[in-house]
C-alpha cells in the first residue's frame, strides 16, 4: 500500500533528515519526494510505501505528527486513495 506524508512548517536544519530517518527505522520506503521552501516556510509532499511498515498505518501516522509538533511541523500521513479523492476536481 502507498501513502503520502506531507510536511510543511518553518525552515530548519535537518526537516527532510529527522522524517526519512524516522519512516525508515519502520520499514517505510520514500518512493518519491519533493520539497520546496516557500518565504521561510518549508514544504515537502513524499510518495512512500508502507506495506512493509512494523507498525499499524494509524500509530505510523500517530507518531510522525507527534514527532513534527516537538520541531512545530505539521506532519500529516494519509493513504494514497483517499488522498487522491480528497484532492480530485
Amino acid at each position: 500500500m502507498r501513502a503520502i506524508i506531507t510536511v510543511v512548517g518553518k525552515d530548519q536544519v535537518g526537516i527532510i533528515a529527522s522524517v526519512c530517518g524516522e519512516i525508515s527505522q519502520r520499514n517505510v520506503n520514500v518512493l518519491d519526494i519533493s520539497q520546496t521552501i516557500l518565504q521561510g516556510y518549508f514544504t515537502m509532499v513524499m510518495l512512500v510505501d508502507v506495506s512493509k511498515c512494523t507498525i499499524p498505518f494509524a500509530q505510523l501516522a500517530q507518531e510522525l505528527s507527534d514527532s513534527g509538533k516537538e520541531r512545530s511541523l505539521d506532519i500529516r500521513v494519509q493513504r494514497e486513495d483517499i488522498f487522491n479523492a480528497m484532492h480530485r476536481i
